[in-house]
């Protein structure tokens, strides 16, 4: 089969399409990645044929709006003005994906196409090629679940208004896809609201989520599937220099602290802060500075800390003790796969979710928003995330669950029956 994978959105949300379209490759089918261009180097990496959704989504992300809208805190007059201005010169960034998208899907012809919830062509095709597309989703509480409202709320407020939530964020995804009909070089591919409401209900979704983290409810129907996390192989091209295998052997109980895809609006500021609790604490650290959100200072004691680029987390997490993260789902998935107790600084959306199920699953402390940050509120969080014996030992039992799980041959037959 002609498989395409769709997504849209950070590192995060693409290496889950990077993981299946490895399971399908290994199946023999032909694999295309239709992501932004920024992802270009991590499809060909796999092996994949590659086609560009563009770069002006990511050049919104990392704009000052981008960087405020995403940086954490409370939804302040700060923030309202950066999602104003996000929303007005944003609508040129989703027509040129979507006349991406159409140009490409209609010149392959694929047999089956796998998308994000922002890839918003998948959805009008699936209209007329019923039971060929599938919705993945890398975060819980997208469909109702009883005692939760949905994620983008993130919080309990009783069965009618958790319900409303769900009715609220379904309504506006159909408004955005039915307006976005407007770019279609392809006229007659237009649909009504009640079929995409339809094609959003019926078609197959598939949640990239472990069940020991996030179980299905039985009242789902039989087109929402959780199957589990699935991750590449990350060390196909890379290995690891002197100075980290030299720090790896020098240390002992290592955190690492990444804060991966995400930017804020202060990240000297922040990098400081967790500098000098390493330091007071005589703790050992790998930072990543990843896109930004960490940067490396001039003056740092670099016997105890190391800072990194980047770096394949199926290598370095099973070597360390604790990871300090924001809280993506991939980077929360695999801190447990490896064993490692958490501290997340939540930044933006399901990472606020991922840190309440981290806690409750009792593998760490409850962290702080990313802009609520200050030597007297972090401070204690690290020293109980390592000094808490308990916390690792729930991370390495759930670590013994996650890896058992194998999905492989379920993710194969849900996309291609």
């Amino acid at each position: 089969m002609k498989i395409i994978l769709t997504s849209i959105g950070t590192r995060g949300d693409m290496e889950p399409f990077l993981a299946i379209g490895e399971i399908l490759k290994a199946h023999g089918h032909h694999v295309i990645c239709l992501f932004p261009e920024q992802f270009r180097p991590l499809a060909e990496d796999s092996g994949f044929e590659f086609i560009s959704l563009g770069s002006k989504f990511i050049k919104l992300l990392d704009s000052p709006e981008g960087r405020i809208a995403m940086g954490g805190g409370k939804f302040g007059i700060k923030k309202l003005k950066a999602y104003i201005k996000l929303i007005s010169i944003q609508s040129d960034a989703n027509k040129e994906m979507i006349i991406k998208q159409e140009a490409c899907i209609e010149k392959q012809k694929p047999d089956r196409i796998i998308h994000h919830p922002k890839a918003i062509y998948p959805i009008l095709w699936g209209i007329e090629n019923k039971g060929k597309t599938t919705l993945i989703i890398p975060v819980p509480y997208m469909h109702y679940v009883k005692g939760h409202a949905h994620m983008v709320f993130n919080k309990n407020y009783g069965t009618f208004i958790n319900k409303l939530t769900y009715k609220l964020v379904n309504f506006g995804l159909i408004k955005s896809v039915t307006y976005s009909q407007k770019w279609l070089q392809n006229k007659d591919r237009t649909s009504t609201t009640k079929k995409i409401h339809e094609a959003l209900s019926k078609n197959n979704v598939i949640y990239t989520i472990s069940p020991s983290l996030f179980k299905p409810p039985e009242y789902w129907k039989n087109n929402l599937k959780v199957l589990g996390f699935h991750e590449r192989n990350k060390t196909r091209h890379w290995t690891p220099s002197q100075d980290l295998q030299q720090f790896l052997k020098d240390n002992s109980k290592i955190v690492c602290i990444t804060f991966g895809s995400m930017i804020n609006e202060h990240p000297k500021k922040n990098t400081e802060l967790i500098i000098k609790t390493l330091e007071r604490n005589k703790i050992s650290a790998i930072i990543t500075t990843g896109s930004g959100g960490l940067i490396k200072p001039k003056n740092y004691n670099n016997e105890r800390i190391l800072f990194v680029k980047k770096i394949p987390y199926d290598w370095l997490f099973p070597k360390m003790y604790a990871v300090i993260h924001h809280g993506g789902s991939g980077t929360t998935h695999m801190a447990l796969k490896y064993g490692c107790a958490n501290l997340i600084i939540p930044h933006f959306a399901d990472q606020y979710v991922w840190n309440k199920i981290i806690h409750k699953k009792g593998t760490g402390p409850l962290g702080m928003d990313i802009s609520k940050i200050t030597l007297q509120n972090l401070e204690p969080k690290v020293i109980d995330l390592l000094e808490n014996i308990n916390y690792k030992r729930n991370a390495e039992k759930l670590s013994k669950e996650i890896q058992k799980e194998n999905f492989v041959n379920e993710i194969h037959n849900a996309i291609t029956n």
